[in-house]
């Protein structure tokens, strides 16, 4: 048999495996409700682009905005992080000028907060930033406003996490012909590894958007323009694939591996039989228990709609921030 024949059988194989997925995920119950109008403005101000969100130790939530817009260029008198408690009362910001494209947040195992920025106004940009919880800077990776791909380089560095024992993890690469890998750095921000490139294949990547780590110490990265879930040790060897959470845009793994994770994407020409929202399941098998489907959803619209960044708390409580709607939604069991 011809080579494009073969070719052609696989990636029908594969349609044929989403779209059963994707059924399978949408019989799936919703158990949460939408809590409305839970959220308080951040300093008396409206809510921008809301990219990411996530859950600390004491039950707090931290939020990376757009400083009231979608981009923190010329908005230097605007905080993009915000600290709120878990229903929804603004506790504090900071972080004016620090940022020119927020999208990534990640609170450490002692508290400290990292935020990566996507893009680049010439002076910030393509960097990860290690902050306390009170604001005082920490460390920077990435050299400031310059894209590239050297060992202390990012283009579009999206999303970050840390290891129990210390060690940085980055996923690089917002845009699809960027450098779409993963670096790990040691705890003092030295390289030690990447892996990764541009492509469809194990190991590879088209947007690695996310990252979670699950509680034996396995990567997941949501690799979002190639519609799955990638896991890796954490030396970068790969272990498995999911296809079965939709196309990952937001990714959250409890202490307990319930993993979280939105699809603000999927439409009639990406990841086609689709519906968008959010899956909860189960990281150590994959399963998916649960589906949260985005209201009204319109096949035939590809503007981003719906979680971008995703958390939960230790009561189950899932939190998704939202670009376009710009605000974090709230949602509890019933």
């Amino acid at each position: 048999m011809a080579y494009g024949s073969i070719a052609a059988i696989v990636r029908t194989c594969l349609l044929v495996a989403g779209l059963l997925a994707s059924l399978g995920a949408v019989a799936q119950p919703n158990p949460f409700a939408e809590v409305g109008d839970w959220l308080q403005a951040p300093e008396n101000r409206p809510m921008g682009a809301a990219s990411s969100v996530y859950t600390d130790r004491d039950g707090n939530i931290w939020v990376l905005e757009r400083c009231g817009q979608n981009s923190c260029v010329d908005r230097d008198d605007f905080s993009p992080i915000h600290v709120y408690n878990r229903n929804g009362r603004w506790i504090k910001s900071f972080g004016k000028g620090l940022l020119a494209w927020p999208h990534g947040i990640y609170v450490d195992a002692d508290g400290n907060v990292w935020v990566t920025d996507a893009r680049a106004d010439g002076r910030r940009g393509h960097q990860v930033i290690k902050l306390t919880a009170d604001g005082e800077e920490l460390m920077r990776l990435g050299q400031a406003g310059v894209a590239g791909s050297g060992p202390n380089q990012f283009d579009g560095p999206t999303d970050v996490v840390v290891a129990p024992t210390g060690e940085i993890f980055v996923s690089d690469g917002h845009e699809p012909e960027s450098n779409n890998r993963v670096l790990k750095f040691t705890a003092d921000g030295e390289l030690i590894t990447t892996w990764g490139g541009t492509g469809s294949g194990p190991g590879q990547f088209q947007v690695p958007h996310m990252l979670a780590m699950d509680s034996v110490g396995r990567l997941f990265v949501a690799d979002r323009s190639n519609g799955r879930i990638q896991i890796f040790d954490q030396d970068g060897n790969y272990i498995n694939e999911w296809r079965q959470f939709g196309r990952a845009t937001g990714l959250y793994i409890a202490a307990d591996d319930t993993i979280y994770v939105s699809d603000n994407q999927s439409d009639a020409t990406r990841n086609p039989g689709w519906i968008r929202g959010i899956r909860v399941g189960d990281a150590t098998d994959g399963t998916v228990d649960a589906f949260i489907p985005l209201p009204n959803f319109d096949p035939s619209i590809s503007a981003a709609i719906g979680a971008h960044g995703i958390a939960a708390n230790a009561a189950g409580e899932i939190f998704g921030a939202e670009v376009g709607a710009a605000t974090v939604r709230k949602y509890v069991r019933r």
